[in-house]
């Protein structure tokens, strides 16, 4: 990262550290596991009290929900029936994570729920270039539909609440005409109440994009303190927020660990807290795992304010210099690979392999890398630069030993 983007990008982290908080409404308490034991062996136990959340609005969607909603990390149904019995309502997940897994375990834990009791987002990837980042001439709004349905399939439902055209990242993807078709077609049939967008790269140009598109109501987006272009980012949120689009944060928490040994964790917390600061962001999906980190995030709800301690935290791996395992997506390596090797989706792959421990998203993520072939083991000296302080080589040699593994080992 040049001084420049680092002056820039720790200028905007403390202007960010302060922010007024949303309103609040009920929603149900959680208690922790020991809780729960100490809870079943007293059957007199008291009544836990009822917590304050603090819910938003998603843009004109008019879908209110807590300001935590459940990313697509955990991989045990057990965590997330904990979420939604502790009041999260809003699911994420996308038709491939998993190869369909992950919807239809989803299917499972809303099975039987009333259908006005939890919202589910899903998104469909169709074929892109990944070198020009626009869809392939072969996609058409039937074959986005024929995808679609099988998602409702695995989820058991007959409608979606929000449906996304997934990981776009130029302007020309957004407004593709075969598959706004496809969006809008399945909008009008009932299949989707309201239809979006997710973006890990450009994010600026494709949620401008969004708004352009007249037609399309979220925006799912990267947005963290980690993100050396967090002024561009910002301010595009702020205008889609104010044409109202419903606006989705994900990776919030930067890849979660500041070293791939995972010995320096990142405050989940307080990275959480600072991007929900942000009043423009609606509602985020952080990645969590375990009980533990999902009753973190949940506290997270009843008190957004940041600590001078927790601030401390989220600039420590930057004072030290950790390169960190989030990519900021800039695609600037891209043009520097004389392969044009699509470098930010294999980071991407690498932050859910070493930072989550998520090996089946981490492989989803990197097959179109590999069906297409990774030359890097051919090449001399890497010549690309990372604007993250990346080796770029020795990382895309440790991730792409994924394509040895068989799929059925990482479910």
């Amino acid at each position: 990262m040049s001084d420049r983007d680092m002056k820039t990008g720790r200028r905007e982290f403390l202007r960010m550290g302060i922010a007024g908080l949303a309103g609040a409404a009920l929603a149900p308490s959680i208690l922790s596991a020991q809780e729960k034991a100490a809870a079943a062996d007293s059957a007199g136990a008291a009544k836990a009290p009822e917590r304050k959340f603090i819910h938003r609005t998603l843009g004109r969607t008019g879908l209110r929900m807590p300001i935590v909603s459940i990313g697509a990390q955990a991989q045990d149904p057990v965590i997330f029936k904990a979420a939604l019995d502790a009041g999260l309502t809003h699911f994420d997940t996308a038709e491939s994570y998993g190869r369909g897994q992950h919807e239809t375990m989803i299917g499972e834990v809303v099975k039987g729920k009333p259908r006005d009791s939890f919202v589910i987002t899903t998104k469909v990837y169709q074929p892109m270039d990944q070198k020009t980042g626009l869809f392939r001439s072969n996609v058409t709004a039937d074959g986005f539909i024929s995808v679609f349905e099988g998602s409702l399939k695995r989820l058991g439902l007959d409608y979606v609440d929000i449906l996304e055209m997934h990981a776009v990242s130029k302007r020309e993807a957004v407004l593709f005409e075969p598959v706004l078709t496809a969006l809008d077609r399945l909008k009008k049939e009932g299949k989707a109440r309201f239809i979006g967008a997710s973006v890990h790269t450009n994010e600026p140009e494709v949620i401008d994009a969004v708004v352009e598109s007249k037609i399309l109501d979220v925006v799912l987006t990267s947005y963290n303190f980690r993100q050396p272009h967090l002024a561009e980012v910002r301010a595009a949120i702020e205008r889609a927020a104010k044409a109202g689009i419903g606006i989705v944060a994900m990776k919030t928490q930067a890849g979660v660990y500041w070293d791939k040994e995972r010995k320096n964790q990142i405050n989940m917390k307080a990275a959480l807290k600072w991007a929900l600061s942000n009043e423009n962001i609606h509602t985020a999906i952080p990645g969590f795992t375990t009980l533990e980190q999902m009753n973190d995030d949940i506290s997270v709800m009843e008190d957004l304010a940041l600590t001078a301690e927790e601030m401390k935290d989220l600039q420590l791996g930057m004072l030290r210099g950790f390169e960190g395992l989030y990519c900021s997506q800039c695609r600037r390596c891209v043009d520097q690979c004389p392969s044009r090797v699509d470098v930010p989706g294999i980071m991407r792959s690498y932050m859910y392999a070493y930072g989550y421990r998520n090996l089946a998203k981490a492989k989803d993520t990197i097959r179109p890398a590999l069906a297409e072939g990774i030359p890097c083991a051919d090449c001399g000296a890497c010549s690309v630069k990372c604007t993250m302080g990346f080796d770029v080589k020795s990382r895309i040699g440790d991730i792409a030993r994924l394509g040895q593994v068989p799929d059925e080992f990482l479910a």
